[in-house]
């Protein structure tokens, strides 16, 4: 008897076929190569060839290179902070200690068993102390680790722990907050195993193996990716890392992160982490940044810099628009602080720096990262954008040092409107203050002025390299802007505590 197939089962198998036709197709084009020309189709003018293969596995390059990873445990007088970075976002991944894990957590009983006692305090001391956790590494066989500044912040006592599980108490060689690294000296009976730092920087999609020993139980392993360099995560002035893409352990702060051949690329430093957890995003200070400052800090137990002194910032495409630069790079000098090596030099508010003894300068940050690995006492030949042309010039570099900037906080009385930029000023005079230039008294927060980030209260020192006092000088200026064919108008603004360079678009 012949059946009848429903329509359900008519679906089933019309479905069925497309799927086994589709797959027919994708079989097809899997044994094609890059330079089969399907018919109808132009050819390809340069096939794409790799070869290109995964380790089977990473167990000889682990092998060799994790005796000389540590744990490295500090005793802090005041308890110990994770660093953040906004909410949320890129954080130091030191173990804080057993004061930030929950009651009947497993862990408890490990640092317990190392002397913490009752959650952070010693056994029988009135006094409160936190401890941290963090790895490091050995880059000598007698004995000098590697490790992250924010792992030994605020230590009164230092013990590394190898991977056989001995503690020996270090000293402190020496730190550098501005790039998170440290120097840490245990002593010992025989030769330690120790890596070296990379040579070269890592390709973007190379693989990256990172190690560490954040609890002090032994070694943790784990594989990815470089999937990016150079980063800014806003953790200091010389952001630089190699982005990692693997799920690098909580602890692993200050742990090597080795390339293929067992060299160290980079000193784990931080992991992205929006939920507080792992990702697997993590970055990296770059072996050629840390084999500078190691070197600095065993040799003199710091880290001496030069000095340029120069208040800088981005230059956005309005901006270049604006002074008339091709590309929106450089760094614009928005203030030389009085009596810098850049001051006596001759460099100027306005001046955007583009080339550092021929070495172009991308931005800021890039330009902060040349002068930095410089001597004090270095010449240097600056190229900056002035009037509308190039000129070179010679500064001797300083030793850094910390600075204040003086705060402006304006009063305001009286008032002149510049309706087409949306602003109210009135002259800084007027208003009180013992400064040249014009205040914003109202802005129009829907105004031209107000999408740049101008508000009231800031002080327009200059507009289109010219110094104001009036609400006139401010229009005269605009008006020889808008002559000059410029679609937006450059203008030195006084905020709070620093100056700045802001390009405000003309209607």
């Amino acid at each position: 008897m012949t059946e009848t197939a429903s329509p359900r089962s008519k679906l089933h198998v019309a479905r069925r076929s497309r799927l086994l036709a589709g797959a027919m197709a994708l079989g097809i084009a899997g044994v094609l190569t890059a330079q089969t020309v399907l018919p109808g189709q132009p050819a390809l003018a340069e096939a794409v060839r790799v070869t290109a293969s995964a380790p089977a596995d990473f167990s000889q390059v682990v092998r060799a290179v994790q005796p000389a990873v540590v744990s490295v445990r500090v005793k802090q007088a005041a308890e110990p902070q994770m660093m953040n970075f906004g909410n949320r976002g890129p954080q130091m991944f030191g173990m804080p200690g057993l004061e930030d894990l929950p009651e009947g957590h497993p862990l408890q009983r490990f640092f317990e068993r190392r002397g913490e006692g009752d959650r952070g305090q010693q056994r029988g001391d009135p006094r409160s102390y936190g401890m941290s956790q963090g790895s490091g590494f050995f880059i000598s066989e007698d004995g000098y680790v590697v490790t992250n500044h924010h792992v030994i912040d605020k230590g009164t006592e230092f013990i590394v722990i190898d991977n056989e599980g001995t503690e020996r108490e270090a000293k402190l060689i020496g730190a550098d907050p501005r790039t998170d690294l440290a120097l840490l000296k245990v002593e010992g009976d025989k030769p330690f195993t120790y890596v070296r730092f990379a040579d070269d920087a890592p390709a973007v999609g190379e693989w990256v193996v990172a190690i560490g020993n954040p609890f002090g139980l032994g070694g943790t392993v784990t594989a990815g990716i470089v999937s990016a360099r150079g980063r800014d995560i806003g953790a200091g002035p010389y952001d630089d890392f190699i982005q990692i893409d693997a799920p690098v352990n909580r602890g692993n702060s200050g742990g090597p992160a080795f390339n293929m051949k067992g060299e160290v690329i980079g000193v784990n430093a931080a992991i992205f982490s929006p939920s507080g957890g792992n990702v697997g995003i993590a970055f990296a200070i770059p072996a050629s940044t840390a084999t500078d400052v190691v070197g600095d800090l065993k040799e003199t137990g710091t880290v001496t810099r030069g000095w340029l002194g120069v208040q800088i910032q981005p230059v956005t495409a309005d901006i270049a628009e604006s002074l008339g630069l091709a590309k929106a790079e450089g760094a614009i000098v928005s203030d030389p602080q009085a009596g810098s090596p850049a001051d006596r030099a001759g460099v100027q508010a306005g001046d955007t720096i583009l080339r550092v003894d021929g070495q172009a300068v991308k931005g800021p940050r890039e330009l902060s990262r040349l002068i930095a690995g410089l001597a004090p006492d270095t010449r240097v030949n600056l190229t900056v954008w002035r009037d509308g042309a190039e000129r070179d010039i010679t500064v001797t570099l300083g030793r850094l040092k910390d600075a204040e900037a003086a705060a402006v906080t304006p009063s305001v009385s009286g008032q002149t409107e510049l309706a087409d930029l949306g602003l109210e000023v009135t002259s800084a005079r007027r208003a009180g203050l013992d400064v040249e230039g014009v205040v914003i008294t109202q802005i129009d927060p829907n105004g031209p002025a107000a999408e740049t980030g101008l508000r009231a209260g800031d002080v327009i020192a200059e507009v289109a390299g010219q110094k104001v006092t009036s609400a006139r000088d401010v229009e005269a200026a605009i008006a020889r802007a808008e002559k000059d064919g410029r679609k937006a108008v450059l203008m030195r603004v006084f905020s709070e505590d620093a100056s700045r360079f802001v390009a405000v678009p003309l209607a």
